[in-house]
């Protein structure tokens, strides 16, 4: 193969090379570990905020924060993992909706199949 064939060539396998990462989700953290904030600064910023944090996980390489306000609602949280940035907070989210839609309005705790209403 020629110069001037292999270079259009070449051109075509970076670009193709580089869409996973144009593809990627807008909300994924791409944070070295060795960067990352610990869990309890995690916790720390949370309680901060007048919540009480019932779970932190992660997900895409972010922080996710799922809590109470002091009312008891639920409050999800996207943390970036380096700078502990709130990249999304949403209250209550979808799934409490539909509960509350069916009428079941009931905390998780209070969730088995044998509960009756």
């Amino acid at each position: 193969m020629t110069a001037s064939r292999f270079l259009p060539a070449f051109a075509a396998l970076v670009v193709l090379a580089q869409a996973p990462a144009a593809a990627a989700h807008d909300n994924d953290c791409i944070v070295p570990m060795a960067d990352w904030q610990p869990r309890e600064a995690v916790q720390a910023l949370v309680e901060q905020q007048g919540l009480t944090v019932r779970r932190i996980k992660i997900d895409d390489g972010c922080y996710e924060v799922d809590a109470r306000d002091a009312a008891g609602l639920r409050v999800r949280m996207r943390l970036d993992p380096g700078s502990l940035q709130i990249l999304r907070r949403g209250d209550d989210d979808d799934d409490d909706d539909h509960h509350r839609r069916r009428g079941d309005d009931h905390d998780d705790r209070d969730r088995s199949p044998h509960h009756d209403d």
